[in-house]
């Protein structure tokens, strides 16, 4: 898959999620689950129940993959970066824990996100959070801005995660932190899924193996490159995923596509520092 198309593809798809609601990312069982759904895949990536309450409604789009601002220790009067901030609900996390000295940059690709996002913090009431449209291979922030940078699920999707790497490291100051949750493979996926569009913008086919996701990170000039944490997918995850239904043709098919990946996809919390 060529890397325009695969952006292309992207922003169609979280345009449409945007729009439209749903979530897209494992480990959500479909993209039309309903508010209980995205709870619940909140949930069980790290979230807490007075997080979800904490934002606007409509800023959870249930697309994570963990939880990276739990893990980020956000300090007040800090600056911080959003990969792929969506309809904003790490923002107003982040905004939450750095106060009104500090600030929120969400960068997102896509428009009609971009326009959710300004819009869930207008009737939040965030005056620490702005959201800014870019890709994240071309962040839209000035060198050195950021004291941490927070990404959920994003940089899976990116066709050049190396230039993504290199591109936090430009805008973090010296000391900055970065601390991201994503998916990895810990083996090769199959052929049918490995070149399905919908494996692709379902946050699968896009992953790299684990080894080669850290490598990608230290060659950026990244220090102290470090997984905090690990969660294989379970299978009936991977069995309803819309990239297995695709790829995997009848429901015994799929079974024993799950059954071959249940070791094979993993979320990560990585840290590393700007030394």
């Amino acid at each position: 898959m060529k890397a325009e198309a695969i952006r292309k593809a992207v922003r169609d798809r979280y345009g449409d999620i945007a729009m439209q609601g749903g979530t897209c990312c494992l480990p959500s069982a479909c993209c039309c689950g309903g508010e209980r759904l995205v709870e619940n895949i909140s949930l069980g990536v790290g979230y807490r129940p007075e997080d979800l309450q904490a934002v606007p409604e409509g800023a959870n789009l249930g697309l994570g993959c963990g939880n990276p601002v739990a893990l980020a220790s956000l300090r007040a009067g800090e600056t911080v970066v959003d990969l792929g901030a969506g309809a904003g609900f790490d923002c107003f996390l982040a905004a939450r824990e750095v106060g009104a000295t500090g600030w929120v940059i969400g960068v997102d690709m896509t428009s009609a996100m971009v326009d959710k996002a300004r819009a869930n913090a207008r009737k939040g009431g965030y005056g620490n959070v702005e959201f800014r449209l870019g890709e994240i291979e071309h962040l839209p922030v000035a060198d050195t801005t950021a004291d941490i940078i927070i990404s959920n699920c994003v940089i899976n999707l990116s066709p050049d995660k190396g230039r993504v790497f290199r591109e936090a490291f430009r805008v973090l100051k010296p000391g900055g932190r970065l601390m991201v949750s994503d998916i990895v493979l810990l083996k090769e996926l199959p052929p049918a899924l490995h070149d399905s569009i919908a494996a692709y913008t379902g946050c699968v086919a896009g992953a790299l193996i684990k080894e080669d996701y850290l490598q990608q990170i230290a060659a950026a000039g990244f220090g102290e490159v470090q997984i905090i944490a690990e969660t294989l997918f379970p299978m009936q995850e991977i069995v309803n995923h819309p990239a297995a239904r695709e790829a995997g043709g009848d429901s015994d098919a799929r079974k024993a596509m799950a059954a071959e990946l249940a070791t094979s996809i993993a979320s990560i919390k990585v840290a590393a520092i700007k030394a």
